[in-house]
């Protein structure tokens, strides 16, 4: 048998990972038939070797073999000849597991040989909407919590679709809330003071009107499993603390009043003021305006979120 897990959604690739290795060795207890082989250490003789061992108990083998696209093209290929020469996919008794945490060329021969039937392929792709709204519910109630739907939108929408945040950002809001439900006052408070470096290095790009740069940061967090929502709250978020920051400096507030004056944490008054030095009164409003126009055009369904991105960055 062989089975290909892959995708850049690799939280969710690990946990179906982890569910086959732990079905696995609750039938099979002696764990003598199951080897992990990391490919960026190994050889295909690794495999071979592991393959080819006969073991004193009757049970089947597990093999899970990690890194394997990390390899050259004609390594890649050396070991599909070898795959569909062997006739792994039709054998009861030995379980191969193919495992990469992002997506690798489909191009190639080894991919299009994995993702053939009979073997099983399954790809993990980054999640948003109604579908992550559904994981968050699921997930905290897996972990003894409850949470309101209010406090699940507002996760969905700070956290994004890099799960393995999400999950970490659940455990810490179940902790925090105990017996009582989890509300968006308390992902206000949690998750949103998680400040996320590469927005202020975006905004930071801003003033230089380096197009290519600002588009290309764009694109890195939506590869990263932020959403274009996510990332627009977050921009309207930050625009604002600017106009407020700026406001307040320019009728005279002293940086030690702002904390008070404004409610921020101190790492984002620094930063902040900090970026407020870049953009005068004006433009920051005529930035904040133009982001709102583009917010409102997503919610009424003029345009299309990541379009919309691309639209308000080229304005600027």
């Amino acid at each position: 048998m062989l089975i290909f897990l892959y995708g850049e959604d690799d939280y969710s690739s690990r946990q179906k990972l982890n569910e086959i290795i732990d079905k696995y060795k609750a039938k099979h207890q002696t764990g003598l038939n199951f080897r992990l082989i990391d490919f960026r250490e190994k050889d295909v003789g690794s495999l071979k070797e592991a393959t080819a061992t006969i073991s004193m108990f009757k049970e089947k083998k597990l093999l899970v073999l990690e890194n394997t696209f990390a390899k050259s093209l004609e390594w890649q290929k050396e070991l599909a000849n070898y795959l569909k020469k062997s006739g792994f996919e039709k054998d009861g008794e030995i379980a191969l597991v193919f495992y990469e945490g992002k997506t690798p060329d489909k191009r190639v021969e080894l991919f299009k040989f994995l993702t053939k039937k009979p073997n099983f392929s399954q790809e993990a792709k980054f999640f948003g909407g109604v579908k992550l709204e559904n994981w968050i519910k699921k997930e905290v109630e897996k972990k003894k919590g409850k949470i309101e739907l209010a406090a699940i939108k507002k996760l969905a929408v700070f956290a994004g679709s890099d799960l393995w945040q999400m999950a970490n950002e659940i455990d810490k809001l179940v902790s925090f809330a105990g017996a009582r439900s989890i509300k968006p006052e308390d992902v206000e408070s949690l998750v949103k003071a998680k400040i996320d470096a590469n927005i202020f290095k975006t905004v930071d790009a801003l003033p230089q009107k380096d197009k290519r740069n600002i588009l290309k940061l764009l694109h890195q967090h939506l590869e990263q499993g932020k959403n274009e929502i996510y990332l627009l709250t977050m921009f309207i978020r930050q625009f604002r603390n600017l106009l407020i920051i700026k406001d307040l400096l320019e009728k005279g507030t002293s940086y030690y009043e702002l904390p008070k004056k404004t409610g921020l944490h101190p790492f984002v008054i620094k930063k902040t003021w900090e970026q407020t030095k870049s953009f005068s009164l004006e433009n920051l409003k005529r930035i904040y305006s133009k982001l709102l126009e583009v917010d409102l055009a997503i919610k009424k369904g003029k345009i299309e979120p990541a379009a919309a991105l691309d639209i308000f960055v080229m304005s600027i």
